[in-house]
C-alpha cells in the first residue's frame, strides 16, 4: 500500500499517459448504564471515519464522507436527533492500513468519538476490527462488501453496508451467464478480500473452470500492462473487474493502448460512470458500453424524490459540489445511521445503538433489502445491473437477490418507499 497520496498522484499519471496513448479524444467500559457516554452529550452526538481522501483510492471515494457530513448539517439544521446535533470527524487514511490503525486510534482514545461509521476499505478497516471491539466501539456500516464485516459472534458491534462482493460476484456472473452465453471470461481483483470474495461468487454461478484467466493487482503497482497483456494473450471476451475507480480506469485505458476491447463487467465499488469519465478524460469514451451493478437510485435519476433530497442537500451544504453516486451513497449512509439513532431511543448508548441497528426494519433510498438482523450482519442483499449508453449509466433489467453460498439469483420486486416529505427520518 502506498504510505502518502503519491498512489492518487501516480494513477491520474498513469491514466493521463493511457489516454494520450489510446488516442480517444479507548473507553474500555463501552458507555454502559446511565453514566458518561463517549461522544454523547445532552447537545451532541460525535461519531468518525476513516477515509481516502488521498492516495490511490481517493478518485470519487474522497467524495463520501463529506456528502455523508452535508446530510448531518442538514439534518443537525432541522432539530437533530432527540435534540442532538451530529459532529463527524473524518480522518483521511490514503488507503493505507498503517495509517487506519493511527487515525482509527486517535478518533477512539484521544477524540473519544461514539462510534466509527462508514470506515472505507477492505484492507484498511481490516486491521482495525479487533481494536474497535476491544474498545466497544460501535463498527456502523463499513463502505466494503467484504464477507468480514458478518461475523455477528466474532465481532458482534461490527455492521456492513455494501452488498458483499459473493452477492455481487454472484449477480454479475449471473449476468455474464445469461445474456453472454459461450464468451470467455477472464477475472481481475484486488490482492485482498475484495478481489476473492468477489472471485468466490462470479465461480458459483460460472462454475471453479468457468473463469479461463485470473489476475490480481496491488493498489501500490499502478502497472496493470502485464495483467491485461494475459487476457489478450488468453483470448479473452468478457473481463471481471473487481477494483477500485482508479484501478478501473487503469485496466480500461491499458487495454486500449493494447488494442484489447473485452465486454467490461465491473463492481459496483469501481464503476461509478462520473469517476471513471473524470479519470479517463478525453477517453472517457471507452466507457461505452461497461456493465456494473447498483444498489442505489443513480445520481441522474432527476425524477426520483431520493435523487431530489440529496441534490438539495448537496447544494445547500455541500457547496454544490459535483453529484455522482459516491455522493449518493455518502447520503444514503448518513440517512440510515439517523434512522438508527432515532430508533436507539434518548437514552443514547452504545450497546442501545448496536441492538437498534441488529431488530432491523429499515428502509431507505435502496434498490435491494438491508438484512440486517441478529445474525446478519451484512447490509444489502442484492443489486441491480447498470450499462453505460451514449455517455449515460443507466439501469437496466430488474434488480436482484442472492446469499453468499449456494442460492439462486432471484428477481427483487419491492418497491422503494420515497423519503418523508422533509428529507429527516422519524422514530418508528
Amino acid at each position: 500500500m502506498h504510505r502518502t497520496a503519491r498512489g492518487g498522484l501516480a494513477i491520474a499519471t498513469t491514466i493521463a499517459l493511457l489516454v494520450s496513448a489510446a488516442g480517444c479524444g479507548g473507553d474500555g467500559d463501552g458507555g454502559s448504564g446511565r453514566g458518561s457516554v463517549p461522544g454523547v452529550t445532552d447537545t451532541e452526538i460525535v461519531v468518525g471515519t476513516h477515509m481516502p481522501l488521498t492516495g490511490p483510492a481517493s478518485a470519487g471515494y474522497s467524495k463520501i464522507a463529506p456528502a455523508t457530513k452535508a446530510y448531518f448539517d442538514f439534518v443537525n439544521a432541522n432539530g437533530g436527533v432527540h435534540g442532538r446535533k451530529i459532529t463527524y470527524k473524518i480522518m483521511d487514511d490514503g488507503y493505507n492500513p498503517a495509517t487506519t490503525q493511527q487515525v482509527v486510534r486517535q478518533l477512539v482514545l484521544q477524540d473519544k468519538v461514539f462510534a466509527i461509521l462508514n470506515g472505507l476499505g477492505t484492507p484498511t478497516h481490516s486491521g482495525v476490527l479487533d481494536f474497535l471491539k476491544s474498545n466497544r466501539v460501535p463498527d456502523l456500516f463499513v463502505a466494503s462488501g467484504s464477507r468480514t464485516w458478518d461475523q455477528p459472534e466474532k465481532y458482534p458491534s461490527t455492521f456492513g453496508f455494501n452488498p458483499d462482493y459473493t452477492v455481487e460476484g454472484k449477480i454479475l456472473a449471473n449476468h455474464v451467464k445469461t445474456a453472454l452465453p459461450g464468451r470467455k471470461v477472464c477475472f481481475l481483483g484486488q490482492d485482498d478480500d475484495f478481489g476473492r470474495d468477489s472471485l468466490a461468487g462470479v465461480e458459483k454461478v460460472l462454475g471453479a473452470g468457468g473463469v479461463a484467466v485470473k489476475q490480481t493487482y496491488v493498489t501500490s503497482n499502478t502497472n496493470v500492462a502485464p495483467q491485461i497483456g494475459a487476457f489478450k494473450a488468453g483470448g479473452c471476451q468478457v473481463v471481471v473487474l473487481a477494483t477500485v475507480p482508479g484501478f478501473t480506469a487503469l485496466s480500461i485505458g491499458t487495454a486500449a493502448r493494447l488494442g484489447f476491447r473485452p465486454q467490461w463487467v465491473v463492481s459496483n465499488v469501481g464503476a461509478d460512470h462520473p469517476t471513471l469519465a473524470k479519470q479517463l478524460g478525453q477517453a472517457a469514451p471507452l466507457l461505452e458500453g461497461l456493465i456494473g451493478a447498483n444498489y442505489l437510485p443513480m445520481q441522474n435519476a432527476t425524477t426520483d424524490p431520493w435523487i431530489q433530497l440529496f441534490t438539495r442537500v448537496n447544494k445547500e451544504y455541500n457547496g454544490d459540489a459535483p453529484f455522482d453516486g459516491n455522493t449518493v451513497y455518502g447520503m444514503a449512509v448518513g440517512y440510515l445511521f439517523v434512522q438508527v439513532l432515532l430508533a436507539a431511543g434518548k437514552d443514547l448508548t452504545r450497546e442501545s445503538v448496536v441492538e437498534a441497528v441488529r431488530r432491523g426494519g429499515y428502509q431507505g433510498p435502496g434498490l435491494a433489502p438491508l438484512r440486517y438482523s441478529a445474525t446478519d450482519h451484512s447490509g444489502y442483499g442484492g443489486q441491480r445491473l447498470t450499462r453505460v449508453t451514449g455517455g449515460v449509466q443507466s439501469y437496466f433489467g430488474p434488480a436482484y437477490e442472492t446469499d453468499e453460498g449456494d442460492g439462486a439469483v432471484r428477481e427483487y420486486t419491492a418497491t422503494t418507499a420515497p423519503p418523508p416529505a422533509n428529507g429527516v427520518p422519524t422514530a418508528s
